[in-house]
Formats: structure tokens, C-alpha cells, sequence
């Protein structure tokens, strides 16, 4: 092997991930569903022939995919056979390397000259892959069957022609069936799209060259790394958070995180974690790694995203705990929910040793909101799936920022043009929730308020969210953000899910209505040490009253 030189690295570096970048956009401008053409939860990447380790990602995909696909892509090499090319395996089997089945997974084999040279991968969010619920948020499911189909590695396209009997079997069992082929063909083109690109790459600079560098990347993203860790204090941190519930049992789940530094490595070990749960917020082993993955990033964001960037994190499997789900639990919740409260609880340990580089902890919920029916204006069935932002946590010199996307991802709120036009919906309301940021020296940011109205025939609600029991945490004597709230406006009075943020199959008729309100950042610092003059302007602008300002501040107008 020869190493490259600096500037061949940065141009290499630049090219992947441009392919990545390529692949992203095809995706999204072909895609039919809003949810990934609109709300961006998808992600491309480029991983290792024989290991499936990250290679490259595109600039906008999901961070909690870099650890997930990596998996899922090792999956499906351990059972691939009589690969060639033009194949295009699909699989959301979360026990194998997934998420929950709603994160479809398309896996190609990039051959260059005749070679077998690495994989291709993306993940599209599919917004129904049939179970229990219109959208597979099954919020009281205890058995992943009833969350939707689940599907092994198999090959959807075969030397480039779509298996029609696979086809047939996966659209015979979801709904909106016929809306579903349009997603598929982007899927598969944005790999496609991939492949021409890095033909082009390593036809410019050579595979040698290319794949040296990749060698020398994944070096040096470890090197950085680890560099980044060797500013931490030696020594065991220990972080805490809190699940609402599974959605069966009313009671909370907890996260126990224990961050051991050593020199230049940190290990994770989550021991002493609530045990495997009923409903489906348990997490598969892969979302788990890749959650601690994308927390590590967030505090570290300069160390570039290859399989090096990983290397000095050490991870303890959490056997025995609801985070290391094995079949047949549910885990709707996991990728959405669960991996926000395990990034949280990294977040609180690691705020004891490096308080200068760490925030409190953002809003932590995707908030996914599934509204399924018939719309006998069109006659047609539909699925609408809502994501919504919430509040980002304060940090040392700066309050959080207001409806924020969720910590796993760029995702984003579907534009509510787009879901009335598409849906026989009204948004009535999208503000700002008031009063939701943490209290802090440096407060946390703001969730939204949004209410949503059936305008014509029925239909069913289903949620999976958190934070409606305890907000996210502050740090360093700051208090926890707003809390998630959810109510469904009936013609025969208001009803609140006995779980708070989780719930499926509400039935409701044209005229009715679902408000909810998004959990607000955790507050940094003490609230008594904050300026006077910012609470007065929070309060000016309406952020709390002064009511609220005076309890969580100790403010009064006169500054006496």
C-alpha cells in the first residue's frame, strides 16, 4: 500500500462523498412519498467488499444510519450468494442490523472491471409496511408481527430486472400499495445513480489510488478521534435517562450509562438498564451501537464519518436490558425514541467531565404521528406521517435553538402545504410552545404546538413519542424542558393517552381534531445566574409569562 498524499486524500475524501451526496438527491427528487421527499428520512452510503464497515456518507444522511447500515449491509454480505451485477438486495429485518421495519434498507454490489469492490446501501423511510396500525407505529404491540412485514436479505432486483413475485409479495401485505412502486424505483435508481458515479471516480484516479485512501481515511478518522477523546479527564461517568413507558406497561423505562475513559479510548456499558419490555420500545443491538455512535459525533462533529471514527468506542452489549432486543419484541420505537434517550444519557455523563464542549439535552422525540384512511373525495386510502422538531438544550454561551429536528437526524417537518394537499387534513394551528424551554443560565430552546383536523371521512391516529412523563434533562443545575403533551379533540370531549405520548387505532370522524405539543431543551447552568435583561426580553416576546419567569428565575420587572 502506498499512502496518499494530502491532497490526493482531500480530493478523494471529497469525491465519496460526493457520490453519497448524489445519491441523497436522486433519492429525494424521485421519491413519492413526502416523507422522504420532503421530510429527508433517508440516507446513502458507500461501505467496505468484505466487511461492510462505513466507508463514506452523504453530507445529509441520518446519523443514526451510519451505525445501522453499516450492520445491516454485514448482513446481508454473511448471506449473500452468487452475487452479481445489477442485484439489489432489500431487508428491514431490525434484528439484523435495522431499525424498525419501517426503515427499508437497499443493498447493491458495486463491481468495477469485473471485480466485486464494495457495497452500495440507502434507507428510505416507507410510510406503511402493514401491521396492526396504518404507518407501523403500533404503540401496543408485543410481538414485532404486529408491527408489519419483516423481511430478510433477499433479492428485489436480480441482474437489474425487478423480481415481480418478491414485488408481489411485499405490496400484498401493506397499505397504499399502488402509492409504494414509486418509492421503490427511486430507491433502487439512487443506487444506480451511485454506481455511475463511482465508476467515474475510480476510472479519474485509479482504484489503487482510491482504495489507498480509503485505508489512510478510516486511519485517520480513528487518529482524530482519539485525539478528541484524549481531552476527556480519565475516569467513569454515569449519565441517567428516562423511557415514559413501552406503551403497554405505565411505567418508566431507564437508561443506565456508565462512560469509562481510558487514555485515548472511551467504553459504554449500559448494565443496570430496565429489562426487555412488553410494548415496543425496546431496541435492537444495532441501534444501540449506532446511537452511542451518532452521541460521540455530536459532541465531537469535526472527526470526519468512516468506520475509523468508531474504532476507540467500546461498547458493552446491554444483554438482559430493553436495549438489546432479540425476536419476536417489538420495536417500533426504537430508532425514533429509544436512541434519543440512549444519546441523552451519554450526553448527561459526559457533561461531569467536559462541561465547556456539552449541552443539556434537546427535545429527544420525533414526535411520529401516523394518520391513516380513506378520503372518499378522491377515493383512495392514505398514510400521513408526521415528524416535528422540538427544543435544542442550552450550552455555554448561547440558548438552545427552537424547533430543532430530532437528535438522529436532519429529518424535518413535512411542509403542511404539502400534507393538505396530499391529505383530506387542516392544519389549524403550528406555533411556537411557550413556556417549554429548561430553565438555565443559558435556557433550552422551544417546541412546537401544531393541531391537525380530519376534514372528510374517517380515519385512525396512532402515536409513538416521549418525553410526556419527564422532559429532557438540563445540565449542570439547569432544569428539564417542557414536556411532550397529546390530546384528541372529539365531538364527546377531550381524550388523553393514558400513556401521555404513545397510543394507536384512535378512530376519529371529519371534524375532529389531534393537538400536540413538543418537548422544549433542557436549561444549562443555574436559572438565578441567568441575565436579567435576556428574561426580560423572553418575557417581552412571549417565551414565558411573567408569572413563569418569576418561578423558574427568581425575576422580577423592577430587577429588585
Amino acid at each position: 500500500m502506498t499512502t496518499p498524499d494530502p491532497v490526493t486524500l482531500a480530493v478523494v475524501q471529497s469525491g465519496l462523498i460526493q457520490v453519497c451526496n448524489e445519491m441523497d438527491l436522486a433519492f429525494v427528487r424521485s421519491a413519492f412519498s413526502p416523507v422522504i421527499s420532503e421530510a429527508l428520512d433517508r440516507s446513502d452510503g458507500i461501505y467496505a467488499r468484505d466487511t461492510g464497515d462505513l466507508i463514506a456518507q452523504g453530507d445529509l444522511g441520518l446519523p443514526v444510519f451510519v451505525g445501522t447500515m453499516q450492520f445491516s449491509t454485514q448482513a446481508v454480505i454473511a448471506r449473500a450468494k452468487d452475487v452479481k451485477q445489477g442485484d439489489v438486495f432489500i431487508v428491514n429485518d431490525p434484528y439484523l442490523g435495522g431499525t424498525h421495519l419501517m426503515d427499508v434498507r437497499f443493498v447493491r454490489p458495486f463491481f468495477y472491471k469485473g471485480e466485486l469492490w464494495c457495497w452500495l446501501a440507502n434507507t428510505g423511510h416507507w410510510p406503511d409496511t402493514g401491521g396492526a396500525v396504518p404507518g407501523g407505529f403500533s404503540a401496543n404491540a408485543t410481538e414485532v408481527e404486529q408491527e408489519g412485514l419483516r423481511l430478510p436479505p433477499v433479492k428485489l432486483y436480480k441482474e437489474g430486472e425487478l423480481d415481480e413475485e418478491i414485488l408481489s409479495i411485499i405490496l400484498s401485505n401493506i397499505r397504499i400499495a399502488d402509492q409504494r412502486i414509486g418509492d421503490i424505483k427511486a430507491q433502487a435508481a439512487a443506487l444506480v445513480v451511485g454506481e455511475r458515479r463511482l465508476t467515474e471516480l475510480l476510472d479519474r484516479y485509479g482504484a489503487d489510488v482510491v482504495g489507498d485512501s480509503i485505508v489512510e481515511l478510516r486511519s485517520r478518522a480513528a487518529e482524530q478521534m482519539r485525539a478528541k477523546i484524549r481531552t476527556i479527564p480519565d475516569g467513569t461517568y454515569h449519565g441517567t435517562s428516562i423511557v415514559d413507558s413501552d406503551g403497554v406497561v405505565d411505567e418508566p423505562l431507564t437508561i443506565k450509562m456508565a462512560v469509562t475513559k481510558t487514555g485515548d479510548s472511551l467504553h459504554f456499558d449500559m448494565t443496570g438498564s430496565s429489562p426487555p419490555c412488553q410494548g415496543p420500545m425496546n431496541s435492537v443491538i444495532a441501534t444501540t451501537r449506532s446511537s452511542i455512535y451518532l452521541a460521540i459525533k455530536h459532541i465531537f462533529p469535526e472527526v470526519p464519518i468512516n468506520a475509523g471514527t468508531f474504532e476507540p468506542l467500546a461498547i458493552t452489549d446491554p444483554d438482559g436490558t430493553f436495549l438489546y432486543a432479540r425476536y419476536p419484541r417489538p420495536v417500533s420505537g426504537c430508532a425514533a425514541e429509544v436512541s434519543q434517550r440512549i444519546a441523552e444519557a451519554v450526553f448527561d455523563a459526559l457533561a461531569h467531565a467536559i462541561p465547556d464542549e456539552l449541552f443539556a439535552a434537546p427535545a429527544g422525540s420525533s414526535g411520529n404521528f401516523a394518520l391513516g384512511g380513506y378520503d372518499p373525495e378522491v377515493g383512495r386510502a392514505y398514510v400521513m406521517y408526521v415528524i416535528s422538531g422540538g427544543g435544542y438544550g442550552g450550552f455555554k454561551g448561547s440558548d438552545g435553538l427552537t424547533n430543532g429536528c430530532s437528535t438522529i437526524g436532519i429529518s424535518k417537518t413535512t411542509p403542511v402545504e404539502v400534507m393538505e394537499q396530499r391529505y383530506p387534513v387542516l392544519f389549524e394551528e403550528y406555533s411556537l410552545h411557550e413556556g417549554s424551554g429548561g430553565a438555565g443560565e443559558w435556557r433550552g430552546g422551544f417546541g412546537v404546538n401544531y393541531r391537525v383536523r380530519l376534514r372528510r371521512g374517517e380515519a385512525r391516529a396512532s402515536m409513538v413519542m416521549d418525553h410526556g412523563r419527564v422532559g429532557p434533562n438540563g445540565a449542570l443545575g439547569g432544569e428539564a424542558g417542557g414536556v411532550n403533551r397529546v390530546v384528541v379533540e372529539r365531538d364527546g370531549g377531550d381524550y388523553i393517552p393514558p400513556h401521555l405520548s404513545k397510543d394507536q387505532g384512535i378512530r376519529l370522524k371529519a371534524g375532529e381534531a389531534v393537538w400536540v405539543s413538543t418537548p422544549g431543551g433542557g436549561g444549562y447552568g443555574e436559572p438565578a445566574k441567568r441575565d436579567p435583561q435576556r428574561i426580560a426580553r423572553d418575557v417581552a416576546q412571549g417565551y414565558y409569562t411573567a408569572d413563569e419567569a418569576r418561578r423558574l428565575f427568581g425575576w422580577t420587572p423592577d430587577g429588585a
